[in-house]
C-alpha cells in the first residue's frame, strides 16, 4: 500500500489512541467523502488515507461485518491493475501477524479493489522522522519483520520492496498482533512463477533496492534481507547511505559497501553491527540470512537504548563506488564532500586529555626518574589519537609500571582508578575513558557539582550511570592523593599521601580503607542516579518545561549531595555546592536545547 494507509495515532510511544474504530468522529461526512461511496456492494468509502503511483487507499466501513477496513482502489485506465492482482495473489498466500492481512479482492468496470485490515498507527518512516523510535524499538520492529519475511519466503513470496514507508507500526498492539506489519506486495515475486515478472525488469524503490535487483537480475530472499537490513541501518544510524540527491546520484551508490555501522554508532553492540553489515554486503551469496539477523537483533535487544530518537549522521555519504556498475544511470564525476569533523575533534580532545594528564602525573607525583614529562606527554597524546581506547590502556599500563618500583602505593591508587573505569565503560565505546577526570578538574575551581550534568549527556542510561559513579570515584581518589578539598575533603582517618605512597599495604590501610568506611562512596550512587535520569526529565522539547525540570533536577542533586555529606561523611558544607548546582542546571538546559536543534530527530 502507498504511504498513509495507516491512520495516524495521537498519543503514546507510537502515538497510541483508544476508542471504537467505527466511531462517528472517524467518519467525517463533508468534503473528504469518496465520490463513489460504495464498492463491491458492501464497503462504504469514508475518506482518503493516502495515494501512491499505483492507487488510492480509502478508509472504509464493511457494512456486512460492521468493521473498519482499508480499501485500495487501482483504476483500470491509466494505471497498473495487473500489479493490484499480483498483490492480491501474493498476499492471499500469507497469514502472519507481521503482514497486513488481505480480506478480499475484486473489480468492476472501473477499478480493481483490495480490501485489507486497517492498521491504526504510522509508518516506520514517519516515526523515524518524528524521533519516536528508540534503538530498542527499531530492533523489536526488525525482529517482527524478520518473522514476517521468513513466513513469506517459506510460501514462495519475495516482497522486493521492503522500505520504511511499507512498514506500518500499530498504535495498539493487541494479543496475537504484530508490533510491525509489512504491506504493499504489489511488486512481489512468486518463486517458480515466471508469469508475474520478466527478466530485466527493475522493480522496487531505488534507495532500498538490493544491487542485483537494480541490475535487473532475479530478486531472491537475499534481496529482501538486504532491503530489511538497510531499513534497520537507517533507523539506527539516522540516514540511508545509498540515497543521494536524485535518482542518478542514488544509482551511482548502489553496489558499494556501506560504512560500517559501528563506525557511526560506537555505543551499539559490535555483534549487532556486524550482523547488519554482513546482511548489506553487495553480493547476495556473501550475505547471511534472516535467521542469523534475527538472532543478532534478539541478542542485542536488552543492550541498546530505550530512549526515543535517532542521531543524524550526515557524514555517511558520499560512498566510494568501486563495485559493479549499475545500468540505471551513467556515472557522473562529482566532488567529494569533506568528512564531518566530529570524530577528528573527539580524537583531538582525547589526545589532549591524555597528554595533559600524563604531564600532570609526571610533574606532580614527586617520583623522580629519567623520563622527561614533555616527550612522554606527547607520546601519550599520539597513542590515544591513533588508538583511542587501546592508547589509554597502554598509557595507564606504562604509568603503573613506572610507579610500581619507587611508589607502589601510588601504583595501587592508579590501579583503583583504571580498573573500575575499564570495567564499567567496557560496553560504552562511545564514552571516552578520560571523561571522569573532569570531576576532580572541576573540583579544583569549586564546580565539581557540574559533573553529573556532563555525565548525563551519554546516550545510554547505563553509560550515564557509570560515568556519574566514576566521576565521584576519581574525585575522592584525587582528594586522597592531593590532600585538597575538591568536594568533601579527605575522609576521616585517612593519612597524607606522603605516608603511604611508598607502600601498597600502607596505601590500602591508611587511604583506601578509611575512604571505604567513611560512607562517602554512597554519593557515587546518587551521582549515578541523577546522571541516568537527566535526559529523561530534561528533553529539549519545551523551554519552559525544561527550565522547571532542570531546576528541580539540580536542586535535588544538591540536596542529596548535602544530605549524604552531613549524615554520612560528617561534612556540613560541601565545597562549591551552590555554584555546582547552578552550573549543573545550566548545563542540563543548554545541552537539552542543543539536542532539540542539532539532532534530527532529537534523542533525549
Amino acid at each position: 500500500m502507498p504511504d498513509g494507509c495507516a491512520i495516524p495515532g495521537r498519543n503514546g510511544a507510537f502515538g497510541r489512541r483508544t476508542g471504537n474504530p467505527v466511531e462517528t468522529a472517524e467518519y467525517p461526512t463533508f468534503s473528504t467523502r469518496a465520490p463513489q461511496q460504495w464498492v463491491l456492494d458492501r464497503y462504504r468509502l469514508i475518506r482518503r488515507l493516502g495515494a501512491g503511483g499505483f492507487g488510492v487507499v480509502w478508509l472504509a466501513h464493511d457494512e456486512h461485518l460492521d468493521r473498519a477496513v482499508a480499501v485500495k482502489r487501482v483504476p483500470i485506465e491509466g494505471s497498473d491493475p495487473e500489479r493490484a492482482e499480483r498483490e492480491a495473489v501474493a498476499t492471499a498466500r500469507l497469514q502472519h501477524p507481521a503482514i497486513v492481512a488481505l480480506y478480499e479482492a475484486g473489480r468492476d468496470e472501473d477499478a480493481v479493489y483490495l480490501v485489507s485490515e486497517l492498521v491504526r498507527g504510522r509508518t516506520f518512516a514517519e516515526l523515524s522522522r518524528g524521533g519516536e523510535l528508540s534503538d530498542r524499538d527499531v530492533l523489536a520492529i526488525g525482529i517482527a519483520l524478520c518473522d514476517g519475511l521468513g513466513h513469506a519466503h517459506k510460501r514462495g513470496v519475495v516482497h522486493r520492496d521492503v522500505k520504511p514507508s511499507n512498514v506500518l507500526v500499530p498504535d495498539m498492539v493487541h494479543e496475537g498482533a504484530g508490533i510491525a506489519k509489512l504491506t504493499d506486495f504489489g511488486v512481489a515475486r512468486m518463486l517458480g512463477d515466471d508469469a508475474l515478472t520478466r527478466t530485466g525488469d527493475v522493480v522496487g524503490t531505488l534507495a532500498y533496492m538490493a544491487p542485483e535487483q537494480a541490475e535487473g537480475r532475479t530478486a531472491t530472499e537475499a534481496s529482501d534481507l538486504y532491503s530489511l537490513a538497510l531499513v534497520l541501518y537507517e533507523g539506527l544510524a539516522g540516514s540511508n547511505p545509498v540515497r543521494g540527491r536524485g535518482a542518478a546520484s542514488t544509482a551511482r551508490r548502489l553496489g558499494a559497501r556501506m560504512p560500517p555501522l559501528q563506525r557511526l554508532r560506537r555505543d551499539l553492540p559490535p555483534e549487532l553491527c556486524q550482523a547488519l553489515d554482513t546482511a548489506l554486503l553487495p553480493r547476495p551469496e556473501q550475505r547471511s540470512d534472516l535467521r542469523r539477523l534475527r538472532q543478532a537483533l534478539v541478542a542485542a535487544l536488552e543492550e541498546v537504548s530505550d530512549e526515543r530518537g535517532t542521531v543524524a549522521t550526515p557524514g555517511v555519504g558520499p560512498l566510494p563506488i568501486s563495485l559493479p556498475s549499475v545500468p540505471i544511470a551513467a556515472r557522473v564525476p562529482r566532488p567529494r564532500r569533506p568528512a564531518p569533523p566530529a570524530g577528528v575533534l573527539a580524537r583531538a580532545a582525547a589526545a589532549a586529555a591524555a597528554a595533559g594528564l600524563t604531564y600532570a602525573a609526571l610533574t606532580s607525583l614527586g617520583v623522580h626518574s629519567g623520563m622527561r614529562p614533555a616527550p612522554a606527554a606527547a607520546a601519550a597524546g599520539l597513542a590515544v589519537a591513533l588508538l583511542p581506547r587501546l592508547g589509554w590502556l597502554l598509557c595507564a599500563l606504562a604509568l603503573f609500571l613506572w610507579l610500581a618500583g619507587p611508589a607502589p602505593g601510588l601504583a595501587l591508587l592508579l590501579a583503583c582508578v583504571v580498573v573500575p573505569t575499564l570495567i564499567l565503560l567496557r560496553r560504552a565505546p562511545g564514552a571516552p575513558l578520560w571523561i571522569p577526570a573532569l570531576a576532580p578538574l572541576l573540583g579544583v575551581v569549586g564546580l565539581a557539582g557540574i559533573y553529573p550534568a556532563l555525565a548525563g549527556q551519554a546516550r545510554h542510561w547505563a553509560h550515564r550511570a557509570a560515568l556519574g559513579a566514576l566521576g565521584l570515584w576519581w574525585l575522592v581518589l584525587a582528594e586522597l592523593l592531593t590532600g585538597q578539598r575538591l568536594l568533601l575533603g579527605v575522609p576521616p582517618g585517612a593519612h597524607p599521601a606522603a605516608s603511604w605512597r611508598a607502600s601498597a599495604p600502607d596505601a590500602w590501610h591508611h587511604a583506601l580503607q578509611p575512604l571505604a568506611s567513611s560512607g562517602v562512596l554512597a554519593l557515587a550512587a546518587v551521582w549515578a542516579a541523577f546522571a541516568a535520569l537527566l535526559p529523561l526529565l530534561v528533553r529539549g522539547r519545551s523551554l519552559s518545561g525544561d527550565l522547571v525540570l532542570a531546576t528541580m533536577w539540580a536542586a535535588g542533586l544538591a540536596g542529596a549531595t548535602q544530605a549524604i555529606a552531613r549524615t554520612v561523611a560528617g561534612v556540613p558544607d560541601p565545597y562549591g555546592l551552590v555554584a555546582g548546582a547552578l552550573g549543573a542546571g545550566l548545563i542540563a538546559l543548554l545541552c537539552a536545547a542543543s539536542r532539540g536543534v542539532a539532532v534530527t530527530p532529537a534523542r533525549a
